[in-house]
């Protein structure tokens, strides 16, 4: 009866998910559910940093390889890295995501890329069928203990997955996902990735590299809309690039990359 329970709420918590993605990503709906969930880019105009990181790590990696968009939202990444060469799969709980993915590769004229509805923590893939996958802003979202083994699962052995994911160790930011709630699901608010939960990886992938991002140039947001702004994040990044080497104080940064390769079986070294 106990396990019956279980499933049922990890049930009701993904509906849930679904439900809420298929809101905010729903081009015509107005409420201000949505209109909540689009002001809440505003902080996103300081990430060039780590959008970068990430953008090299995709042309370095991805051309000619066979690729999975974990997560994939309305499928920019799976667009963009099949404009590079990439075959794509692109998978995401939320239908309506699915939709606009499917459109915005059919008005690319893209054949390399095909996006499905699938459960995130339940893949419907082959053992050791992607060379590359990307995960971006996805794992909180998920019971990291049920994503981090099928992802092991479907990597290649000599393949690679790029995470970017939020902190939880910043107070103002904690403050901020506290004080709004309706820009994401109380799942998400409460899952927010800790050292712990970066640590876990360890069990499934032999390596685990980190990259932190976006301390200082968080005092760059009141500023964006101003002449100078994009000096001002500079110096600021710079900052963050000597900050950030601190072992303590780059736990306070908002965003972290992490890079996993070398998968486990059962968490167990498949080679």
């Amino acid at each position: 009866m106990g396990s019956n329970k279980v499933i049922f709420m990890m049930e009701i918590r993904k509906q849930k998910e679904a439900e809420f993605h298929d809101a905010v990503r729903n081009k015509k709906r107005e409420d201000s559910q949505e209109s909540g969930f689009i002001s809440n880019r505003i902080i996103y105009d300081i990430t060039r940093k780590n959008q970068q990181f990430i953008k090299n790590f995709f042309i370095q990696n991805c051309s000619g390889k066979k690729v999975l968009d974990y997560c994939c939202g309305d499928g920019d990444t799976a667009v963009l890295m099949a404009e590079q060469g990439a075959t794509v799969s692109g998978i995401d709980i939320s239908y309506v995501s699915i939709q606009n993915a499917k459109e915005r590769a059919l008005k690319k004229g893209l054949k390399s890329v095909h996006f499905m509805v699938m459960d995130a923590e339940r893949l419907r893939f082959k053992d050791k069928y992607f060379d590359v996958i990307t995960c971006l802003g996805v794992l909180h979202h998920l019971d990291i203990k049920k994503a981090y083994p099928e992802l092991a699962r479907v990597l290649k052995l000599d393949g690679k997955i790029i995470c970017n994911e939020p902190l939880m160790y910043n107070p103002v930011f904690q403050l901020y996902r506290r004080l709004t709630p309706h820009l994401r699901t109380k799942w998400e608010t409460e899952h927010i990735l800790s050292r712990q939960d970066i640590r876990l990886a360890e069990k499934y992938f032999g390596k685990v590299e980190t990259q932190f991002f976006h301390l200082a140039t968080l005092f760059a947001v009141p500023f964006r809309y101003l002449p100078g702004f994009y000096f001002l994040l500079g110096i600021l990044e710079k900052i963050d690039s000597l900050i950030l080497r601190l072992p303590l104080v780059k736990w306070l940064s908002w965003q972290i990359v992490f890079i996993l390769s070398e998968p486990k079986k059962n968490g167990k070294a498949t080679f």
